[in-house]
């Protein structure tokens, strides 16, 4: 049974450091203080995340389908883990709500599709 490595501290939830690195082959040992990489402090539900994200590509059409959930689920959810990793997320200018609004005005005919397109460009 293969262990990974965890990034907190099950008692006070404080980073935790690897002290001990020892090669599988010669069993040579090096001791230290040594920092993990950023992924190592992310949850297993943001780590799944970025594993489906990279296998669809950055798609996040493809994610909807995977997850069975909508496109401002999978928003939320790759925030979330773009500031897990110590981003900054800037809010977009253009929402979800006004992708729609275009959407619906194009369906109910008051828009053409060459303006829809334009707006969505924008």
């Amino acid at each position: 049974m293969q262990k990974h490595v965890i990034g907190e501290c099950p008692i006070c939830g404080h980073d935790l450091f690897v002290t001990k690195l020892e090669c599988s082959h010669c069993h040579s040992e090096i001791s230290g203080k040594f920092q993990l990489s950023k992924f190592n402090y992310l949850s297993k539900e943001h780590l799944y995340f970025i594993e489906l994200f990279i296998k669809n590509k950055g798609s996040i059409k493809q994610l909807e389908k995977e997850l069975q959930v909508s496109y401002p689920t999978v928003k939320k959810m790759l925030n979330e883990v773009i500031e897990s990793l110590g981003y900054a997320v800037e809010e977009e200018s253009f929402s979800e709500k006004d992708r729609e609004e275009i959407l619906n005005k194009l369906s109910r005919g008051e828009i053409s599709s060459e303006e829809a397109l334009k707006k969505l460009k924008e």
